[in-house]
């Protein structure tokens, strides 16, 4: 008889326990999104027409973030992949290269952040540093979207890397001790009625944190990058055209000695939050905001898309605050507090892991130069095995590259996949498919586009902010997110 209750007890709690798991699975079914299975883009073309600005269009910005007239304006740009500037034919080798220069652009930031808080010591009021510019978009380590602007007057076109991560603006210039091929002419600032030198001793100069003097008492800057690449030359000002918009007397370093992998654009547009980079020098012409919609390129041929000004904000966005690295104040920050897989917040996901400590460690990024999300390693694996679980119905393929999560479905045009969404502070971001289960290959072979880092950064790469209008809002110390934001 005792035998007997035991028998019906074990097997009462045996029943208990699926009723439970049953009611639970209920109460959470797994969320699945459609993802279309689209090949590896090929290289795009790259065609672009010159506007000549009007001529009643220039604005004029003072020394440091002060300009001539109180109205803001709006400027529109287009983007356009790195890849154009690739003379590999096949998808495989340009995706190949592409993650060979992720690799090195987040190797590249953990160093600089991690050396910025090995100072111990923060940044005095005004200076920035220079150590922004290691990551620029011309070196291996590169930003990955580029547009066409005038330099000069009259305005010599150029294509110009942008860089969420890097602050100073420059330029390769004639003559040159050392120049890199680029698609166009090397820029004469001798031939440009509005180019001027820097004096040694103004404020802007003085914001360089490797600065020099020429002969003639005037400035001089160099940029040293992770990769060992460097630009050095004369400190000036002088006119950008955008389209149809001139602004004036911006900051930037003219190249005349340029060594290293540097590749195809003729220099680089710093878009970071430090003192010197082009938002913040224009900023109140254009009210301390612009936003970017970065297309998926194997759905879409259209070319993304920059706004500087009120317009850039969408109307659609969800936001978060912007953090600050008292350290460091290039990057721009936020804090993330959780994702979801299929769902369900992942356990073990906690905000802590993504905390930035009083020191300037750890946080989390929004990078346009970084393809892959990168997350801190706990973070990542507890994210990671919650997607293998809600996907275990595809089938399996080996790891591939940096991504340990790839999966053969090859001879399918569609499958279901977990949804995945980040929480920020204030903004629950929902990603679509093709934002974290991208193709490799051509073999059909798609793997889970995130990784993990053993450094205590995250960054979110710009292959998950694909198809999302991504607005930074200074003047509002916020960063919002509007999906279907490339229309």
């Amino acid at each position: 008889m005792e035998e007997k209750s035991k028998i019906r007890l074990l097997f009462s709690s045996s029943v208990l326990l699926l009723l439970f798991s049953l009611s639970a699975a209920v109460s959470n079914p797994l969320q699945l999104q459609t993802l279309l299975l689209r090949p590896l883009p090929s290289a795009p073309t790259l065609s672009w027409t010159d506007a000549e600005p009007e001529s009643d269009s220039l604005v004029e910005i003072s020394e440091l973030n002060a300009v001539s007239s109180n109205t803001t304006l709006e400027m529109h740009l287009e983007l356009h992949h790195l890849d154009a500037f690739s003379s590999e034919e096949t998808p495989e080798r340009l995706f190949d290269l592409r993650l060979q220069r992720d690799a090195l652009r987040a190797e590249t930031i953990y160093s600089l952040v991690s050396k910025a808080v090995a100072r111990n010591r923060p940044r005095a009021p005004g200076r920035p540093g220079f150590s922004s510019s290691i990551i620029s978009g011309l070196a291996q380590g590169s930003g990955e979207y580029f547009t066409r602007l005038g330099v000069g007057t009259p305005p010599k076109y150029l294509y110009m890397v942008l860089d969420t991560g890097s602050d100073v603006v420059w330029v390769q210039c004639s003559p040159c001790k050392n120049c890199y091929s680029q698609s166009d002419p090397i820029f004469d600032p001798t031939k440009s009625r509005s180019f001027s030198g820097i004096p040694c001793g103004s404020p802007l100069c003085r914001s360089l944190d490797s600065s020099g003097c020429n002969k003639r008492r005037m400035c001089l800057y160099q940029v040293s990058y992770g990769d060992g690449s460097v630009t050095l030359g004369d400190f000036s000002t002088e006119t950008l055209t955008f389209r149809r918009t001139k602004v004036g007397r911006v900051a930037l370093g003219c190249g005349h000695d340029n060594e290293g992998l540097f590749v195809g654009a003729a220099g680089l547009l710093g878009l970071g939050r430090g003192r010197l980079s082009f938002p913040t020098q224009a900023g109140r012409r254009f009210n301390r905001k612009f936003s970017y919609c970065l297309v998926d390129r194997s759905a879409s041929s259209k070319p993304s898309s920059m706004i500087f000004g009120d317009a850039a904000i969408p109307r659609t966005a969800v936001f978060t605050p912007l953090l600050t690295n008292p350290k460091l104040d290039t990057f721009y920050y936020v804090e993330l507090l959780g994702i979801s897989v299929g769902g369900t917040r992942v356990r073990g996901i906690t905000p802590s892991l993504f905390k930035m400590d009083p020191a300037g460690n750890g946080g989390v990024i929004i990078d346009s130069g970084t393809s892959v999300t990168r997350l801190t390693r706990p973070a990542y694996i507890a994210m990671r095995d919650a997607f293998r679980i809600g996907a275990s119905n595809l089938k399996r393929a080996p790891d591939f590259s940096l991504f340990d999560t790839c999966f053969d479905l090859s001879g399918k045009t569609s499958v279901k996949v977990p949804t995945v969404v980040l929480h920020f502070r204030g903004a629950d971001v929902s990603l679509p498919a093709t934002n974290y289960l991208i193709p490799v290959d051509s073999s059909g072979t798609f793997c889970y586009a995130f990784a993990g880092t053993m450094s205590g950064l995250s960054i979110i790469g710009n292959i998950q902010q694909q198809s999302f209008r991504v607005a930074f809002d200074s003047a509002g110390s916020r960063i919002g997110f509007a999906p279907r934001g490339c229309a």
